[in-house]
């Protein structure tokens, strides 16, 4: 499977469209009809339609039909590639039981990491392609897969190559994520030290050392791993050059944000039990909060992430689909955004924001990614809705005109 052979260019002048509020990078509007130019997969033009240089006007002609023209999306935070599915959770939560009683009865992340070990490479991206479809139908032009699930060497290997053809096969920049420590492997029931030792000298550098890791994650809670095993698996990290993430503050503050801040991390994700001192720690080092909608809502979570405090220190916060088969099988950002705004109380630029230029930063991209510019590669998408509210107003329905990803124009459906 390889989508990118077949697809058109996007090359040439693209009209008939209108300027989603907030889509340049520097911020500013533009009034009445907009005009888009793509050389050779790269935004060479973007103005008032009125305005297109001579030297644009015999080139090839695309009808924009009257779109909003915005970023192309960004999911920020998934871990899109796993055997199995774990909806029997989602029914003993129902019938009442915690996340922690789920995962100390054998179920959790443990169930996920048996089936991703079952299944080879060929399976895993078989199961996956359908879910990045349905995100890249909906206008994702940028996407971090994580492992997590393998918490073996030749595991962890098979989820990142997967994640790897993935982004190949369907022209959409993937950024991978190592997530060794994302659980303590069975194996190593009661040796949760001896497991990081592996983490940090084995897995980590061999990963590495194949180009198969851009950032490197912990689940610092305490289910997962603790502070100081943490800031072991962050020390290796920083020793490889590579930046880090965190799974911080989910399900109680263990402080996990401000050891990130300290590492100068990326983001701090999920925050629902965020404290004052972690948001200024990420506020002096730049550190994105990602805000994970569909995770909080599935748990039927009740202590909000401190939108407010965050708001108040100038702290970007990105949103994301967090898609996982435990705790958030979503696959639309789009309904991401509408749950962040009513059940975070994000506004809708936030909302927007936290889909595009800030979960671009999340991940490193905001060079490329997350904005229209003259220069950046042509990542973009044409939506047919008359004003930017209904982004974020509409759930169920993915209201997109065109998808150009990469320099290529992709079938939505």
């Amino acid at each position: 499977m390889n989508l990118v052979a077949n697809a058109p260019s996007a090359d040439g002048v693209w009209r008939q469209l209108r300027l989603l509020p907030g889509a340049l990078d520097d911020g500013s509007p533009i009034d009445g009809e907009v005009a888009l130019v793509v050389v050779q997969g790269l935004i060479r033009w973007i103005g008032p339609a009125a305005d297109l240089p001579a030297a644009y006007r015999t080139f090839a002609q695309h009808d924009g039909g009257d779109s909003l023209v915005g970023p192309g999306l960004v999911d920020c935070h998934t871990h899109l590639v796993y055997g199995g599915q774990r909806a029997n959770e989602f029914a003993m939560r129902l019938a009442g039981a915690s996340y922690e009683e789920v995962a100390k009865g054998g179920g959790g992340i443990v169930s996920s990491v048996r089936a991703t070990r079952e299944a080879d490479e060929d399976t895993l991206f078989a199961l996956a392609a359908p879910r990045l479809q349905a995100l890249l139908a909906e206008g994702v032009c940028a996407i971090e897969i994580k492992s997590g699930y393998g918490l073996a060497l030749e595991h962890e290997r098979k989820q990142l190559r997967v994640a790897r053809r993935l982004g190949e096969a369907f022209g959409v920049t993937v950024r991978t994520t190592f997530l060794g420590a994302h659980a303590l492997p069975p194996e190593y029931a009661g040796r949760s030290q001896d497991y990081i030792d592996l983490v940090c000298k084995e897995m980590l550098p061999a990963l590495a050392a194949e180009g198969l890791v851009d950032a490197v994650d912990v689940f610092c809670e305490r289910i997962g791993f603790s502070l100081a095993e943490t800031e072991q698996v962050f020390q290796a990290a920083k020793a490889l050059g590579l930046p880090v993430k965190l799974h911080a503050e989910q399900l109680s503050d263990l402080g996990g944000s401000e050891l990130a801040a300290r590492f100068g991390a990326l983001s701090c994700d999920h925050i629902e039990h965020l404290s004052a001192e972690g948001i200024a720690a990420m506020k002096d080092s730049g550190t994105v909060a990602v805000l994970l909608p569909g995770a909080y809502y599935t748990l039927r979570d009740t202590n909000l992430p401190p939108i407010a405090a965050l708001r108040a220190a100038g702290i970007p916060m990105a949103v994301s689909t967090d898609h996982n088969p435990g705790t958030s099988p979503a696959l639309s950002l789009l309904l991401m955004a509408n749950m962040a705004c009513t059940l975070f109380r994000l506004t809708v630029p936030e909302a927007l924001a936290g889909i595009t230029r800030h979960a671009a930063t999340a991940l490193g991209l905001q060079g490329t990614h997350g904005a229209l510019a003259v220069g950046r590669p042509a990542n973009f998408v044409l939506w047919t809705v008359r004003e930017a509210a209904e982004l974020a107003y509409w759930f169920g329905n993915a209201p997109v005109h065109t998808v150009v990803r990469q320099g290529k124009v992709f079938p939505t459906i």
